[in-house]
């Protein structure tokens, strides 16, 4: 039920004359004062904020300047990078409804983390065939590729690396590297054509 409180009381005296009798009478008005301003709603911590990808979400609130109670509406969804909105709102004694918004943005910032196959060094013999294991990648915002950059030249001893790179949707990029050790661990092979008499 609206909130009235008299503002001011007006009295006036009406006389009325119809040819022969007269009569006053006393008449009193009273202004009314309707409230008609919402509540005022301030928003508890930062606004707008940032929040990592993958992480929890504690809304830290909101309070009304008549102590209404506050109730918040919120889509904000912590797996997929987004700008998302919480909504406050209070409703006083007089019906008025005011309401404040807080911005939410759901940020990327974490690469993805790479995984490598197999051995790390590695080891590969002179003059065969090297085939690499390679590496995955797993991240928060979903599936990733990884790239490998990088050769092992086994006709030729040494070291060599491959490095292993995932990109993400929003930019983050994370490496990792393999050392291939190509080494020669055959022994020669001794062949004679000569033919020798006893």
């Amino acid at each position: 039920e609206p909130d009235f409180e008299t503002k001011a009381v007006y009295t006036s005296t009406i006389t009325v004359i119809d040819g022969i009798n007269s009569s006053t009478q006393a008449i009193t008005v009273n202004v009314l004062d309707v409230d008609e301003i919402p509540p005022v709603i301030s928003i508890n911590g930062a606004n707008p904020i940032n929040v990592e990808l993958g992480s929890t979400y504690s809304d830290a609130g909101a309070i009304a300047d008549g102590g209404e109670t506050v109730s918040l509406e919120s889509n904000v969804d912590t797996a997929k990078v987004g700008s998302y909105t919480v909504t406050y709102s209070a409703t006083d004694a007089a019906g008025n409804i005011g309401t404040a918004t807080r911005i939410v943005n759901i940020t990327d910032t974490t690469k993805p983390a790479i995984t490598i196959i197999g051995d790390n060094p590695a080891t590969a013999e002179f003059g065969l065939t090297y085939t690499d294991a390679g590496a995955t990648a797993t991240d928060l915002s979903g599936s990733v590729t990884v790239v490998t950059t990088g050769t092992v030249d086994t006709d030729t001893v040494g070291a060599y690396t491959l490095t292993y790179t995932s990109t993400d949707a929003s930019g983050n990029s994370g490496t990792a590297s393999r050392v291939v050790n190509v080494t020669d661990t055959t022994a020669p092979v001794f062949t004679s054509s000569s033919t020798f008499m006893v």
